[in-house]
């Protein structure tokens, strides 16, 4: 006779996948209250109950465009964006919708060239 053996193990996705997947639930996520009954409802009906693969909150986040000491968000005024990239360091979203100010700035170095 003969035997074979498989072996099988899990394996975490990719950082960055899983940190895509991760913000895609938080933008996607409904507000709920609990109910008289004690059980959680979605605040505004307008919005589908959700699965239990979504997530929830009950408190809104911070606005952490603006200072808040009491949860020690420096806010992002003055804060330098990134103008062609989409990400969280782009101006489009770092900046809150208050717009920005570009600058050019030339560098020059001396270079220890031969």
């Amino acid at each position: 006779g003969s035997c074979s053996l498989i072996t099988c193990w899990q394996q975490l996705a990719p950082f960055r996948e899983v940190g895509d997947w991760l913000k895609e639930k938080y933008d996607g996520a409904t507000e709920v209250r609990i109910n008289r009954r004690g059980k959680l409802q979605v605040k505004h009906p307008q919005f589908n109950v959700p699965t239990a693969e979504d997530l929830v909150y009950m408190a809104s986040s911070p606005d952490y465009c603006k200072r808040n000491n009491t949860v020690g968000s420096l806010g992002t005024t003055s804060r330098i964006c990134n103008k062609t990239s989409p990400g969280m360091d782009g101006c489009g979203l770092l900046c809150c919708g208050r717009g920005y100010n570009s600058q050019k700035i030339t560098v020059r170095e001396r270079c220890h060239c031969k």
